[in-house]
């Protein structure tokens, strides 16, 4: 963190990175949604594979993961909240927060699904936000042997 940060000022430039990042999920911008990664960038947020590994992993990924949804007109929100931050002393930042996936069909109510915990690596590469690594836990798999995974 810049040391010329405020607890308030990470919070709001933290928040305003996952804005960014979560419009461009949603967008289905995942080229640019992998540029918010770390070169070598590490993602995990299917229970059960193998976390994508770098920028091009982590796009390939993502347009393999969403060919599901080639059939199925869906619009797919990802809400982050109760974000809690703990600046490591080697200037990354841990990032715990609740997730939200809001999924709406034509036609349709909003459904809640999946809910999960995020559990971030934030780094500053030149003045600039970026992951290092992410991992998704999903709720509905809380005690089961693939939470574990």
């Amino acid at each position: 963190m810049p040391s010329t940060y405020s607890r308030t000022d990470l919070y709001a430039e933290v928040q305003q990175f996952y804005a960014r990042q979560m419009q461009l999920l949603d967008g289905g911008a995942f080229e640019a949604y992998a540029e918010t990664f770390t070169e070598d960038g590490e993602f995990r947020h299917t229970p059960g594979r193998e976390p994508a590994r770098t920028r091009a992993g982590i796009s390939a990924e993502l347009h393999e993961f969403h060919k599901r949804f080639d059939d199925d007109p869906v619009q797919r929100r990802h809400w982050f909240g109760m974000m809690n931050l703990e600046p490591q002393d080697d200037d990354t930042i841990r990032a715990t927060v609740y997730a939200l996936v809001v999924t709406t069909r034509p036609g349709g109510k909003p459904a809640i699904a999946p809910s999960c915990v995020v559990y971030d690596v934030l780094v500053w590469e030149d003045g600039e936000l970026f992951n290092r690594s992410r991992r998704v836990e999903h709720d509905q798999l809380f005690g089961s042997a693939a939470a574990a995974s």
